[in-house]
């Protein structure tokens, strides 16, 4: 298969990495250094597994996307529109977009701009670009997609890459689980710049985790959508399963970028407000993220960064 990563940050390289590695297609879009080095060594795909360069196409712009039959969109939710509306004039006609992306609303979103069906899918891997063209995979790698036409191909290539795929008709309950633990995670990690396992070993900290959870629950429930498993269990596994890491959230602050925050407990305060709730640990959280967004570009870089 031919595949396209629009938007080859940490996740989109992962995933682009390691189809290119069990022999598909891959064209990566990304930003011009780490173009340059992936078209002059390959990409370097380190994993707890091997550490390998795998060679693939790489571009800077969104022609890169032009015939692939699968579009991986890896963009941060800040840039979905922007990016999707560059790509559009490019996409084939038979491609599969799918969004790969942090929040609940991207793939309406993104459906809106390019006129055509998006796949909304749930990401769970922890990742981080070391430097261009050099990716660490850190834990996990499999994805939850909610099924369309031609789903069963992606998920035989996809087992050819290692990377398990779950097609599932409850992708919205999945993707408001994930939302739930990044509302909890990111905004803190960011604050404290703290990894996982040391985040939650600070008093307290497992209290606010209990009371964005709750939050949570009670937003998507006024929204009609049932979260599907045990979400404490899953937040408690998260410090257990990637106890080094550091958010996507603290990276952006850390390096100056804008963060992903507004689309994440800044969703959970908007869907709150329309439903006549109270969310006071996300609005804290929310709160604080957004101020010290005015001072990140002061900070030093990271390097290790979970989605």
């Amino acid at each position: 298969m031919q595949f396209a990563i629009m938007g080859a940050g940490a996740v989109g390289c992962y995933y682009g990495g390691m189809l290119a590695r069990a022999g598909h297609a891959v064209t990566l879009v990304a930003r011009p250094a780490h173009v340059d080095a992936v078209r002059a060594h390959g990409l370097r795909l380190q994993t707890t597994a091997f550490d390998e360069q795998v060679p693939l196409r790489a571009t800077a712009t969104p022609d890169g996307v032009a015939g692939a039959d699968v579009v991986l969109f890896c963009v941060k939710s800040t840039d979905t529109e922007s990016a999707g509306a560059a790509m559009r004039p490019h996409l084939a006609p038979h491609a599969a977009v799918l969004s790969l992306q942090n929040g609940v609303d991207n793939a309406p979103r993104l459906a809106e701009v390019l006129g055509r069906p998006v796949v909304p899918a749930v990401v769970y891997v922890a990742a981080g670009m070391a430097g261009p063209g050099h990716v660490q995979h850190h834990g996990r790698g499999e994805l939850v997609v909610s099924p369309y036409p031609g789903a069963e191909a992606l998920v035989a290539a996809a087992a050819q890459a290692q990377v398990p795929i779950h097609l599932s008709d409850g992708v919205l309950g999945e993707l408001w689980a994930k939302l739930l633990l990044n509302c909890a995670y990111n905004p803190l990690s960011a604050i404290t710049r703290l990894p996982y396992a040391a985040l939650v070993a600070c008093p307290g900290v497992w209290d606010v985790l209990r009371d964005v959870e709750r939050e949570c629950r009670a937003v998507a429930a006024a929204d009609g959508v049932q979260i599907p498993g045990d979400t404490w269990a899953a937040l408690e596994g998260i410090a257990r399963t990637m106890p080094t890491q550091l958010s996507s959230t603290a990276r952006d602050l850390m390096r100056g970028k804008p963060s992903e925050i507004d689309h994440l407990n800044g969703y959970v305060l908007r869907r709150a407000a329309a439903h006549g709730l109270a969310v006071p640990a996300n609005r804290l959280l929310h709160t604080l993220v957004r101020a010290l967004e005015s001072g990140a570009a002061a900070a030093p870089a990271c390097d290790n960064a979970a989605p």
